[in-house]
């Protein structure tokens, strides 16, 4: 079965069981909202880290597809094709 992979940072992989690659199944393109709901549903610590109450990423996420970061493609409704990667990278503030 195709499906989309998403790639999970260091921080974020005890949310996910310890995981650090989760497989969303895909056998036609999908929303980046369809992929974090499908990888998300076991884990909502993950989904809750990912995007705020009114669904919206938070500000510190941010999620690539294919190397394009979605806030300058189409956010949530970005489509990302089966064994396309979906990356995610949590910023860290301080310094």
């Amino acid at each position: 079965m195709a499906g989309v992979s998403v790639v999970l940072p260091s921080v974020l992989q005890p949310l996910a069981g310890g995981q650090s690659f989760l497989t969303a199944p895909a056998e036609t393109a999908v929303t980046v909202e369809g992929v974090l709901d499908l990888v998300t549903g076991e884990y909502p610590a993950l989904s809750r880290r990912l995007r705020d109450e009114t669904g919206a990423v938070r500000r510190y996420v941010n999620i690539y597809v294919n190397g394009n970061e979605i806030r300058r493609l189409q956010g949530l409704a970005t489509e990302v094709s089966p064994g396309g990667e979906v990356l995610i990278i949590q910023s860290v503030a301080g310094g």
